[in-house]
């Protein structure tokens, strides 16, 4: 399913470039040019784990470019299917695994230099302070704050930077967390070192976290939600669902009466 998001990419990423001239720019001024501009930038952020050169990415536009315009293709294209998936597949697995020793070296380093620890998963962690009470267990939802970074110190998410908590069952998030968050107790705080293979894995999540990527997390405990409480926030955020949408259901009743007057 990846594999197939990933050539969806490439082709609509090519179909936004069939706008540009061969050898030219295109000038970015209305809204529509920023729009698709955005547009090409999401999309093509997606496409960091194949390292693409400006050749390569020549070589798509044109080939969509004649098909587009009903022209015909120099080469037998269906003969290449197969090329293409061997080919992404084999980048995508050349960058993670130059990503994934790098993150070795550092897992390493960290055990050394913060006389940190590792489990039998290969996840690596310190236990800054071990909080109270019980340990959380895999079902359970807890508050968490943390500071998430790559090891080369680039954010890509932080809850203490946004200034506000947030809440999840621990059986759906990536494993290395899954099984870091067992380790403290309730106002308990813990650095974690994630190895790809229990955080994103080949793939990353693009754009902020590329493929065979080791994780490092600040994690702070700061509460295991009881069911009571989990059902209590569940109603409440009904509640302001549904007020939300009677306040649109009238908003949509008073404009139509105001251009049945007009």
């Amino acid at each position: 399913m990846r594999f197939l998001t990933m050539i969806t990419t490439l082709i609509i990423t090519s179909i936004i470039m069939i706008g540009c001239r061969p050898g030219g720019d295109v000038s970015i001024k209305s809204e529509e040019d920023k729009a698709f501009y955005s547009m090409g930038a999401m999309f093509g952020s997606r496409l960091a784990n194949l390292n693409l050169t400006d050749r390569e990415i020549g070589a798509i536009a044109k080939g969509l470019r004649v098909t587009a315009k009903g022209e015909k293709a120099e080469i037998e294209i269906m003969k290449y299917q197969r090329k293409i998936q061997e080919m992404i597949r084999g980048r995508i697995k050349k960058l993670a695994d130059g990503a994934k020793e790098t993150g070795k070296k550092y897992l390493e380093s960290f055990l050394k230099k913060e006389d940190g620890k590792k489990t039998g998963s290969g996840l690596a962690y310190k236990i800054v302070t071990d909080g109270k009470g019980e340990l959380p267990k895999s079902e359970d939802t807890v508050e968490v704050h943390y500071h998430g970074t790559l090891i080369d110190g680039t954010v890509f998410d932080s809850s203490k930077d946004r200034g506000k908590t947030v809440s999840f069952p621990l059986n759906r998030v990536i494993k290395g967390w899954k099984e870091g968050l067992q380790l403290i107790r309730e106002g308990g705080k813990i650095k974690l070192v994630i190895p790809s293979d229990l955080g994103y894995g080949d793939q990353g999540a693009p754009p902020k976290i590329p493929g065979g990527s080791t994780l490092l997390f600040d994690v702070e405990l700061i509460k295991i939600k009881s069911k009571t409480e989990i059902e209590k926030e569940r109603k409440m955020q009904f509640s302001k669902f549904k007020d939300k949408s009677k306040i649109e259901a009238l908003t949509k009743k008073i404009k139509a009466k105001q251009l049945k007057k007009k």
